[in-house]
């Protein structure tokens, strides 16, 4: 063999090796959600060291997500508000959840420790339509006999960005007040009454980290993370409770998921003596039918939530999320199996 031909055969192979390294390699992309962010870094960080695949996930929110993905930018979006079964048909995506989590209002007032503060639901719509602007309302006072709170105008914070968290939040504040379904209504984004927004949990968090006297709400892992001071609420059922996994998981017993209207599914203010009055699942989108383009994309996304759906609860609570129930995994891989497939029809999914 020439000198010229082993040159060649050596180029043949070092760029054989090179393009299994960059199949092996692949790398999956997501947008959506800053929900899920925490668990979403974490099971990336495993999955990577155990398959060689990473996950670049952008939290830009729920509604940057569901844009994203419709505009096939990424190959996964993702939202805390759910689509409903009729949008999810306009679009040709299916969604299945990952966790369940809660959303939960923050404080930063002199002298009140985590847990110590309890609203009352009506009262928590109140501050955020700007009819309570004081801590010591006397509403608020009622409900925290003991409890020294100032004469301090509230500093509302709120999420200016399309919003799954906000979605949740809203909701909740929809179904216990009339007055806020009437005026402002739920979604992922909304005309707030009164405050300062921002972009992102974490910035929400920020806010209230750094402003005295202020209120927001965030995601439960956010709470944690930033050491933060969390309210009780009153629930339906009259009990002021904390947000825990515990709570989250009373919320969810009382979950009808249905794989074929897509697991659209809402967990705000169900009964339950201990049930979080602000929980809700956290949603992953991807196509039904997807291109050929994108066919190793897509069972790659899927490899990746069938490793965290299998492996990945543990890292899910330590976070504080609620990891899925087995039954409920079980529905999700069938729904894979026959919702998802390829340009010529068969299954991504077996």
């Amino acid at each position: 063999m020439s000198i010229l031909n082993r040159v060649l055969v050596c180029i043949g192979l070092s760029s054989t090796l090179l393009s299994s390294v960059v199949a092996y390699a692949i790398d999956i992309n997501g947008a959506g959600a800053t929900f899920p962010s925490p668990i979403y870094t974490k099971w990336a960080e495993a999955y990577s060291n155990q398959n060689g695949t990473g996950l670049n996930y952008q939290s830009i929110g729920s509604g940057g997500g569901i844009k994203q993905i419709q505009a096939r930018i990424v190959d996964f979006g993702a939202s805390d508000a759910p689509m409903s079964p009729a949008e999810l048909a306009r679009a040709g995506l299916t969604q299945f959840p990952t966790v369940i989590g809660g959303v939960v209002p923050v404080v930063n007032i002199d002298g009140v420790a985590p847990g110590q503060l309890k609203l009352d639901d009506k009262v928590l719509a109140d501050i955020f339509l700007g009819r309570i602007t004081k801590w010591n309302d006397r509403r608020i006072v009622a409900d925290n006999p003991g409890l020294a709170l100032p004469n301090e105008t509230i500093n509302v914070m709120y999420r200016q960005d399309g919003s799954g968290t906000t979605f949740i939040f809203t909701t909740y504040l929809s179904q216990i007040s009339p007055d806020w379904k009437n005026s402002v209504g739920a979604g992922k984004a909304v005309k707030w009454p009164v405050g300062t927004g921002g972009m992102g949990n974490d910035t929400v968090a920020s806010y209230v980290h750094r402003i005295k006297n202020s209120i927001g709400y965030v995601e439960y892992a956010f709470v944690l993370q930033n050491k933060m001071t969390y309210t009780r609420l009153k629930n339906r059922d009259g009990y002021f409770v904390s947000p825990t996994d515990a709570s989250f998981k009373a919320a969810a017993a009382n979950a009808q998921w249905d794989a074929d209207k897509g697991f659209y599914e809402i967990l705000t203010d169900e009964p339950g003596a201990e049930s979080w009055p602000i929980t809700g699942a956290t949603f992953i989108l991807v196509y039904k039918s997807v291109t050929a383009e994108k066919t190793g994309r897509t069972r790659e996304v899927l490899k990746f939530f069938d490793w965290a759906l299998t492996n990945g609860d543990k890292l899910a609570s330590d976070l504080n999320y609620v990891p899925l129930p087995a039954n409920l995994k079980t529905m999700i891989h069938g729904a894979w199996k026959s919702q998802v497939k390829d340009a010529s029809g068969k299954a991504l999914w077996n």
